[in-house]
């Protein structure tokens, strides 16, 4: 059962809902990190700031930590309904497309044996509407389905109590989960309008923030986010997400200083949180794969480099868990192959360091044999690059789940037809894979293309000397890639050889900016420098 059918109904449903007295205002209550917010409750006295303390966690996704102050908060008041509610709402993930609903049907079921149960024994109409709903969205039937009719709760609960910003903004995250991990940019806009407005009235509330940067985090919306980004990371400092999800739009913008600041900061932290665990700093994960790419963008090699090597490293160290050094391993993979298709080092220790992912998922396996394949195809091993190339065209997986792996498969495909000399085949494989990748959703991170393929359509273009085409495709590259280094080095060629030196120099002109920290050596810098010095 797809969505479609049922997101169709939302917003008729929620212009029927019936608007009865809102909730009380009060005055929001301010947690120092975090941010703050005001959320009425029949919850004892006592229990309040583990309570609201929790709630602002959950906006920023810090779903295990909440958890646990939400059990603070029932620990000091049993019948706190709302804590329960809270809980449950830490196991529902709607922009990863994640749900733990057995978890959360035992938090309920701490509270009261049954959802009939539960509505009579809620202190209040509101709170018998938030557990309502939360008891639609763990309920039996397809996730597709229990989340949309869950959205609609949400939907008419908003349109009750028109002055509770915590209804507007669940609602606003019910929709953004309403795509199932998918960007549905109507859907997102809609989402992102309420939550604006939401930030717009309270602008140190950290769901304002955090729903409007997630609705816009793509190229074209990004601008209307940056206020919300300029502002999360100052509102909940002590969240690593909400100081990572800034660089959502810093990314999406090409701004590539923010994206290395806010990712840094992140890592701090989380390595805080580590070391409160007796770990170590981590080398992986999100925030470092962002981290990395953000060195690639600013031309700093050698520190991604090290980023890099520091994950590898930590895949094997056995002061983690075992759990732990698995997704040490699939990032690495992931970062390993970004890091090759930028740096080019394919010579380096990178390049011949593969991990093990052999449990991991497919994509994980294909992702890092790209990595390997284009490594050994440009130090001149063909042999090894044709039997990674046909490992990934063989075992091509779900494409519809693992949507990339067609793109990873035409750009290895079109590199080993350009290495044989075979210039208009790999023109032809480039160009049908850039094509569907425009197809597909605009990436909110660094590319998981890894080598976005209208690039590579336009280094071939570049190659054959058809300097107008190749503007025409780095241009349409740089439309979904901001500011991206290569697209822009070859765009500024491009403009050369096409004789457009007004677009060269400005080109060139905004290279040299954004390298301008760059390692001495950096290829791109240095011709920037130099076509700018004449």
């Amino acid at each position: 059962m797809t969505i479609r059918p049922y997101a169709a109904v939302v917003s008729s449903l929620v212009l029927l809902a019936t608007v009865v007295v809102p909730a009380a205002s009060q005055e929001p209550t301010h947690i120092d990190g975090l941010g703050s917010l005001s959320f009425p409750n029949s919850g004892a006295a006592e229990a309040q700031h583990d309570f609201l303390r929790a709630v602002l966690l959950l906006h920023s996704f810090e779903y295990g930590y909440a958890a646990e102050a939400f059990r603070k908060a029932q620990e000091i008041d049993p019948d706190f309904a709302m804590a329960y509610w809270g809980e449950a709402m830490t196991y529902t993930h709607p922009v990863w497309n994640q749900k733990d609903a057995a978890a959360a049907s035992e938090a309920l079921a701490r509270y009261a044996p049954t959802p009939e149960v539960r509505a009579a024994k809620a202190p209040t109409d509101r709170e018998r509407a938030y557990l309502s709903a939360v008891d639609v969205l763990y309920g039996h039937g397809e996730k597709a389905e229990l989340d949309t009719l869950y959205s609609v709760e949400m939907g008419k609960l908003a349109s009750a109590y028109p002055d509770d910003l915590e209804a507007q903004l669940f609602y606003a995250l019910s929709l953004l989960g309403l795509s199932q991990g998918d960007r549905d940019v109507p859907t997102y806009i809609e989402a992102g309008t309420i939550a604006l407005a939401a930030f717009q009235q309270n602008p140190d509330h950290p769901g304002g923030a955090h729903y409007t940067i997630h609705s816009f985090d793509d190229p074209t919306h990004a601008i209307l986010a940056m206020e919300s980004a300029r502002a999360y990371g100052s509102i909940a400092p002590d969240a690593a997400h909400a100081l990572h999800m800034t660089t959502h739009i810093f990314l999406a913008r090409g701004l590539w200083d923010d994206v290395v600041e806010a990712n840094i900061r992140a890592d701090a932290v989380t390595d805080r949180n580590l070391a409160a665990r007796n770990l170590p700093p981590t080398f992986c994960g999100h925030y470092n794969e962002w981290l990395m790419y953000g060195y690639q963008q600013q031309g700093r090699y050698d520190d991604a480099n090290a980023l890099l090597m520091g994950c590898f490293a930590q895949a094997h160290d056995e002061r983690f868990p075992d759990g732990m050094r698995q997704a040490a391993a699939r990032s690495y993979a992931y970062m390993r192959s970004l890091n090759l298709a930028d740096t080019r080092d394919w010579d380096g220790t990178a390049a011949s360091s593969e991990v093990a992912v052999s449990s991991g998922p497919v994509f994980m396996q294909l992702g890092q044999a790209w990595g390997s394949g284009v490594a050994a195809l440009h130090r001149g091993d063909r042999r090894t690059a044709e039997k990674h190339y046909a490992f990934v065209r063989d075992n091509g997986g779900n494409a519809e789940t693992d949507p990339y792996i067609p793109v990873w498969q035409g750009t290895l495909h079109a590199m080993l037809l350009a290495d044989a000399g075979d210039r208009e085949g790999a023109l032809h494989a480039a160009k049908n894979a850039a094509d569907y990748e425009a197809s597909l959703p605009v990436d909110f991170g660094p590319p998981v293309a890894f080598k976005p393929a209208r690039e590579l359509e336009g280094e071939i273009l570049l190659d054959l000397g058809r300097g107008e085409d190749a503007m025409t495709a780095f241009h349409m590259a740089l439309a979904r890639t901001p500011n991206r280094i290569l697209s822009l080095a070859g765009y500024a060629r491009a403009a050369v050889a096409a004789g457009r030196m007004d677009i060269a120099t400005n080109a060139y002109r905004r290279l040299a900016e954004l390298l301008r920290g760059a390692d001495e050596e950096m290829a791109e810098a240095r011709e920037a420098r130099a076509f700018l010095a004449h």
